[in-house]
């Protein structure tokens, strides 16, 4: 294997949901980004057995008393010196406002010196036309917007955040657009993108702005793996902390506000671009190998997977077994979480 690392060395502020089995939340993103060498403080919202996917577990979630006593506890021992804060899942909207205070404090203290701090927010609300948060979550969330630095949304997030309803790629670009002039958010990225269910291929859009707020957008369409996993979320956000970190070291931006490009830079050019391009490349190779795995998970299993599907009120012991097998299998494919193989390229997407 080799032991090459992305990345300068980096020190992330991660906060979001643990579980103690399988990948989601901070469980997913510190080891994807430790695995890619950053050096990774986990502040955890949650804590519980297993994720909700399952539709049974038992845990705790941090009150937002807590999330700011933990900090307040780095602060006071001077553990704060990190170069980038990657949020997700906060269980209320109070802990969302926790955890934009803790955001807003560690960029006042990093003003001195452009670029030294970035915030990457998964604004984590629901996906598919379905909220899992309360509904005060997302005007929460949208208070965060304008001090954050680069926002991973899906599709529908995306959607709840601009107040466009997104049903093609004009109107995916209206929201984009109204994002960075209402917001004045540097870096978008909109994931899970897909107009037919039907369709063989996601897309993921992103867009860094230009000094006048206007979008440079670009597209790549990846193949849809016929598989639900968990986790893919955090996996995306983790993978773009590496990525970009990495591409905005190569084009010498480290020390530029929010790691912007120039304007005559062009979309496909963006460091953003060239890391959701290799963000891309080791998701789907990670994913493939799950699926793979969970598909031989389960003829292994076929007799008890039969035997259940024959019986009344088995139904839960059935998805039980398929959300284990589908589980992302991580510690097996570092290597393509450090060495990914590009295969899907940005395109402009045209305004």
């Amino acid at each position: 294997m080799s032991t090459d690392l992305p990345v300068p060395e980096t020190r992330v502020l991660a906060i979001a949901s643990h579980v103690v089995y399988g990948y989601v939340g901070n469980t997913m993103a510190a080891f994807v980004m430790q695995s890619c060498g950053c050096e990774v403080a986990a502040l955890n919202t949650v804590q519980f057995s297993n994720h909700t996917g399952y539709k049974q577990f038992k845990g705790t979630k941090a009150s937002a008393q807590e999330i700011r006593d933990i900090y307040q506890g780095l602060k006071q021992s001077y553990l704060t010196d990190f170069d980038v804060m990657l949020s997700g899942y906060a269980p209320s909207a109070e802990a969302v406002d926790a955890v934009g205070a803790i955001g807003r404090d560690l960029k006042l203290t990093s003003m001195e010196k452009p670029g030294s701090f970035f915030w990457v927010l998964d604004p984590v609300m629901g996906d598919e036309g379905r909220l899992y948060v309360n509904e005060d979550v997302v005007p929460a969330y949208k208070n965060l917007l304008r001090d954050a630095d680069l926002i991973v949304p899906n599709q529908f997030e995306a959607e709840l955040l601009s107040e466009v309803k997104i049903t093609s790629f004009s109107t995916l670009v209206e929201a984009v657009t109204k994002l960075h002039n209402t917001h004045h958010i540097p870096h978008i990225i909109v994931t899970s993108v897909s107009f037919d269910a039907a369709s063989p291929t996601l897309s993921v859009v992103g867009s860094t702005a230009r000094a006048d707020g206007s979008p440079r957008l670009f597209k790549i369409d990846i193949p849809a793996i016929d598989c639900f996993f968990s986790g893919t979320g955090d996996m995306f956000a983790a993978l773009a902390v590496v990525r970009l970190r990495e591409a905005v070291t190569d084009a010498n931006l480290n020390n530029t506000t929010s790691w912007l490009s120039p304007d005559d830079v062009n979309a496909v050019d963006l460091p953003l671009a060239k890391a959701a391009e290799k963000v891309l490349a080791s998701m789907h190779a990670v994913l493939e190998k799950t699926k793979k795995a969970r598909d031989e998970a389960l003829k292994a299993m076929e007799g008890l997977v039969g035997t259940l599907e024959k019986e009344k009120g088995s139904e839960n012991r059935m998805h039980l077994l398929k959300t284990k097998a589908a589980e992302v299998r991580l510690v097996r494919n570092m290597e393509d979480l450090r060495q990914p193989k590009v295969q899907y390229h940005a395109q402009p997407l045209e305004t």
